[in-house]
């Protein structure tokens, strides 16, 4: 199986991680990122090839990565494609999940860097923005999954019952918004230097259920960086579409995803974003939800297909011309769900109603959002 090594001096940290996780990286050009994770989230990853329709609302999948520390501290990776053989798919949570004894000692990482030899290669969708205003949102009134401890279900059950998750099955576990031209702060006051505002973890458990919407508008309204109230409007919308979407593909599939997010990102350079809307209104381009971004498939390879848009397919001279460079549009939203660490199929189960009750309250909270605009 081919193979090919990524060192230190080509991967760096990724600083747009919304929930702040600590060592994730990203490679120099900033198209995919490298997350450190466990041998359960990559096993899920590679069984999402069977869900098609579940795997167009994911970051596309590339392989995975062994990460090993060398003689001379270079990070080595080695990717590995995903595997095709659809035999692999476990059929059961039990085969997919490490079973963990209830009676061994449970640690929690409080976020931090995860201890593992291997990550998954992800599309960046936060790529080809430039500026991305970026929201984590936990779904689900229950965080833990049937082979959790009990110290960590009563730890999980405590935050859910002390925040937004126990009532609305979600809680905003971090966002970023760019506050505009001149706002570059010294980090005091929440923005930073390059003009970000971060809200960590703590702000999103501090809102309570008839106080999330707040939350919401801190981050769709950005008036200070020319994303107006109109902007705002039409990018929430889009959103809700794309929640629909995803809601639909849910009530088909069988499966269970605890502590799994939701990530939205919306252009934040009020600019730029007009002139995304510019172009749909000249019909140089179409709007494109979540399932239609840049990528429209990879295959076992871990390739992906050309760019595609509206455009392109009616373009028949393009399509004969497959080594013609791809015109990239700019983007103005994305939304996909993320971290799949306790995350299974499970045939004969049903849909999994802990994330889809979050799935459908982001809508009615969104709604009524468009409407207090």
């Amino acid at each position: 199986m081919p193979q090919y090594s990524l060192r230190q001096s080509q991967l760096i940290e990724y600083e747009n991680s919304a929930a702040g996780h600590q060592g994730v990286l990203s490679d120099k050009s900033g198209d995919v990122i490298i997350k450190p994770c466990k041998y359960a989230e990559i096993d899920f990853y590679e069984t999402t090839a069977s869900h098609p329709d579940f795997a167009r609302f994911i970051p596309i999948y590339m392989g995975r990565m062994r990460l090993k520390e060398e003689q001379d501290t270079a990070l080595a990776a080695k990717l590995i494609p995903p595997r095709a053989d659809p035999e692999l798919e476990p059929a059961d949570a039990s085969r997919l999940l490490n079973t963990i004894n209830a009676d061994q000692l449970w640690v929690p990482t409080g976020g931090g860097r995860i201890d593992a030899d291997e990550a998954v290669v992800l599309e960046n969708v936060a790529a080809g923005f430039r500026k991305p205003n970026i929201l984590d949102v936990k779904l689900g009134a229950r965080l833990w999954a049937d082979d959790a401890p009990p110290a960590k279900r009563a730890k999980l059950d405590k935050v859910a019952d002390e925040t937004s998750s126990r009532s609305l099955a979600l809680r905003i576990a971090g966002m970023k918004t760019w506050q505009g031209p001149g706002a570059a702060g010294d980090g005091n006051g929440g923005v930073r230097p390059d003009g970000y505002r971060t809200y960590d973890k703590s702000y999103g458990k501090s809102l309570e259920a008839n106080e999330i919407h707040q939350g919401f508008r801190a981050y769709f309204l950005t008036e200070n960086a020319g994303v107006t109230k109109g902007h705002a409007k039409k990018v929430i919308k889009r959103f809700i579409r794309d929640l629909h979407d995803f809601q639909d593909v849910l009530e088909h599939e069988e499966s269970r995803m605890y502590s799994s997010s939701l990530l939205f990102i919306y252009e934040g350079d009020g600019n730029a974003l007009e002139e995304a809307f510019e172009e749909e209104r000249n019909e140089e381009r179409t709007p494109f939800t979540a399932a239609e971004d840049r990528y429209s498939h990879v295959d076992n390879g871990g390739e992906s297909d050309a760019y595609r848009n509206d455009a392109d397919e009616n373009d028949e001279e393009d399509d004969e011309d497959e080594d013609s460079e791809e015109v990239e549009w700019p983007k103005v939203q994305v939304m996909k769900l993320i971290d799949f660490a306790h995350a299974s199929w499970t045939p004969g189960r049903g849909p999994d109603l802990n994330l889809l009750y979050g799935v459908k309250n982001l809508i009615k909270i969104f709604g009524e959002l468009v409407s207090d605009l």
